[in-house]
């Protein structure tokens, strides 16, 4: 049990939360200054504009979160009632429930081991009974990027368009390209504890301006081009405030110095594990440069320390852990929905009966907070080693 009085009086050492420079207040101070506070603003065009310059994604629209780009993605790409959506099953809720929101249905798939994104061996055997899905849903998992051009190339025989949820991955590359902008549509998250942070907010991109002119109007409650009140189609509170935007403006001035900070910990963590057999940190991609915004392990099979056991005695000092993200397939709310499995048969493993799966039941993403001091990182390796 945890002694809660006692993991009170020490220091809270955080999954990972806002960093702040400073900048962020100038232009939220400016927005102020020019009763800029909403609706949009300078700062929103200009964070538009310069998440365009950074990322090379053509066209942005600023919104109000990654699952609301999400969301109008699909409505964009023509999804629908009864359709059918290919989407990664390890992953956060978000990139699903708008699947849902349409009354769409989403087709769940595995992940590989490789770097634990969407198998494209299991891609391509959903496409054997769902030959016309009308999208596919694909993420860059804790930041480092799926197996871009094996997914692309299935998804271009098919000839079905790539909706790039990148809410994780926002600075890492795939030969060179930013994550996010191979897809038709792609997505970025400014959640609380993303590599950048907005407190709030997302963006939706596209190398077609008319994709991106159509979700700036369906943002703004589709609101026709007329003196008075007129809408011809349903549109969405999703634009994002000029206040928030100024803090996204700021945010980005410092993300290449976050990245920097972010890898940092990924190789102290695999430095300090690497003696350790039962210990293996989460796979990157060779053909991309994750952003790591997550640095997570997995155990050994049969390992006498378990997942919960690191947790516990992480928290029981005050240091936020996290599980590996639950796999869709084995959510209440998504357990009635198809699922392809990477593997063709259990015979295939000894663990379970999915890659995603496997990786939940052995995972933990550690803490990977760009404010940790070398005394943090130092005390979160002691106690982990200290279990084995």
């Amino acid at each position: 049990m945890i002694d809660t009085e006692k993991k009170q009086t020490k220091k809270r050492i955080y999954l990972s939360s806002p960093t702040m420079h400073g900048e962020e207040q100038q232009f939220v101070a400016e927005a102020f200054d020019t009763n800029w506070v909403a609706p949009l603003g300078p700062n929103v065009n200009q964070f538009e504009a310069e998440m365009v310059a950074y990322t090379g994604c053509g066209y942005a629209a600023a919104l109000s979160a990654g699952t609301a780009a999400i969301h109008l993605g699909l409505k964009l790409l023509g999804v629908g009632q009864d359709d059918v959506v290919f989407v990664s099953s390890l992953t956060f809720s978000a990139s699903c429930n708008p699947i849902l929101y349409e009354k769409a249905t989403p087709v769940l798939i595995d992940s590989e081991p490789d770097t634990w994104n969407m198998s494209p061996k299991a891609l391509e055997k959903a496409f054997e009974v769902y030959p016309n899905p009308k999208a596919v849903v694909l993420v860059h998992l804790y930041g480092t990027p799926a197996k871009l051009d094996e997914i692309m190339e299935i998804c271009k025989k098919h000839n079905v368009p790539i909706l790039e949820d990148a809410a994780e991955s926002l600075g890492a590359t795939y030969d060179g390209r930013h994550t996010g902008t191979f897809g038709r549509i792609g997505i970025y998250s400014f959640n609380g504890n993303k590599i950048i942070t907005t407190s709030g907010g997302g963006m939706m991109v596209s190398q077609e301006e008319a994709l991106v002119q159509e979700a700036r109007v369906l943002s703004t409650q589709a609101r026709d081009p007329a003196r008075h009140y007129q809408h011809s189609k349903i549109g969405y509170n999703y634009r994002m405030s000029n206040i928030v935007a100024g803090i996204g403006r700021g945010q980005l001035m410092h993300l290449e110095e976050h990245l920097k900070h972010k890898k940092a910990i990924y190789a102290r963590y695999k430095e300090a594990f690497a003696d350790i057999a039962e210990i293996a940190m989460n796979p990157l991609n060779p053909k991309g440069d994750a952003n790591n915004w997550l640095s997570c392990i997995t155990l050994k099979q049969g390992c006498h320390v378990t997942p919960d056991r690191i947790m516990d005695a992480l928290e029981e000092q005050n240091i936020e852990s996290r599980p590996i993200w639950k796999p869709m397939h084995l959510q209440p709310v998504f357990e009635k929905y198809p699922f392809f499995s990477h593997y063709e048969s259990k015979n295939e493993t000894e663990n379970d009966s999915s890659v995603s799966e496997d990786i939940f039941n052995r995972g933990v993403c550690l803490p990977s907070d760009i404010k940790n001091t070398e005394d943090d990182m130092n005390q979160i390796i002691d106690i982990i080693r200290g279990l084995f």
